[in-house]
């Protein structure tokens, strides 16, 4: 058994000995004899060890094993690009969105209700315990909600806007510094911050809605399926304009509406986001060699997403024509 931390580390490892009885749901650990599990998921392969854990009170097992499967090829052969966000958590280029979970806002106030009361427990009384259990067990719940939330995200289930693993062969995302996004605003005591609370409060947001927890399911689940994910640089992806190119901060003058104010386009802002990371991410695949004809043709084709997808149609007085938009255009977007 590996080493034991008490209260901080409940968890040790079987690197050998371990026996499993999927059909009565039953595990066989060394110096604990046969134990009754609840069976998530069939195990497939030869069970190379047994991990257990203590999380919120409860005893998990996670069992690591080994065994050989053919290449996947992916169903699929359609690229989509995500936006993500607080209003909406994940906007696709096709249009559809994932509203978010929110699962720390809507535990929130219980969540401080027990912290207050831990607060006044003499520590490592049997109160005091009792108190730490209770907020360790909020924690508990909003992570498993989370993650529940993600991976139904990433699949199959629960969500119009799913299936993105199974659904799309290619998916773009932004590559996001969500560390730095949600760094505090404080500052010092020589040069204290402007706009701390409620930038206090967007960073909970950010956090709150595991945008790259998000990221790292959805990058094995492509794999096991056969697909790729792409990540690009997320500079001024809700300021270009997906019709003619136009880079500008007056674009974006609501947190949801995109209005270009060269050719006239408008439409979400998340979803002319989501199309923008798209072109990124072909270009990308293209700069190294990738073929990516199946999926899009190019500039003109994203610019014909953006603006026959929502029905909008470019003024007259813009001067461009959709079926003009060169592939020139489209190095306005990368940096």
């Amino acid at each position: 058994m590996g080493h034991i931390l008490k209260g901080r580390s409940d968890r040790f490892r079987y690197p050998q000995g371990v026996k499993l009885d999927q059909a009565n749901d039953r595990v066989f650990l060394p110096k604990l004899g046969w134990l009754r599990y609840r069976n998530s998921r069939e195990v497939l392969g030869t069970v190379k060890n047994v991990t257990a854990s203590l999380s919120g009170g409860k005893w998990f097992i996670s069992i690591q094993t080994e065994r050989h499967v053919a290449e996947p090829v992916h169903p699929a052969s359609s690229m989509v690009g995500i936006d993500m966000g607080i209003i909406r958590f994940a906007t696709l280029s096709d249009g559809t969105f994932v509203a978010p979970l929110n699962g720390f806002k809507r535990h929130q106030d219980r969540l401080r209700k027990a912290q207050q009361s831990m607060s006044r427990k003499q520590k490592f009384s049997h109160n005091g315990k009792k108190a730490r259990a209770r907020v360790q067990r909020i924690h508990t719940r909003i992570g498993a909600t989370r993650r529940d939330f993600l991976h139904k995200t990433t699949t199959a289930t629960g969500h119009a806007a799913g299936h993105v693993s199974q659904n799309h062969a290619i998916v773009c995302l932004e590559d996001l510094p969500v560390r730095n996004m949600a760094q505090s605003a404080a500052g010092t005591t020589e040069k204290p911050g402007r706009n701390v609370r409620a930038k206090s409060g967007l960073n909970k947001s950010i956090l709150d809605q595991g945008g790259f927890e998000f990221r790292r399911p959805l990058d094995y689940k492509l794999a096991w399926n056969g697909g790729w994910l792409v990540a690009g640089p997320p500079h001024y992806t809700s300021r270009t304009c997906p019709c003619c190119g136009h880079i500008s901060a007056d674009n974006r003058k609501t947190q949801a509406q995109f209005a270009c104010v060269e050719c006239g386009f408008k439409d979400n802002a998340d979803l002319v986001g989501a199309i923008n990371i798209l072109s990124r991410g072909m270009h990308m695949l293209r700069d190294e060699g990738q073929d990516t004809a199946d999926a899009s043709a190019g500039w003109d084709t994203t610019a014909r997403i953006a603006c026959e997808v929502s029905g909008a149609v470019m003024p007259p007085a813009a001067g461009t024509r959709r079926s003009d938009l060169g592939a020139a255009q489209c190095r306005a977007l990368a940096p």
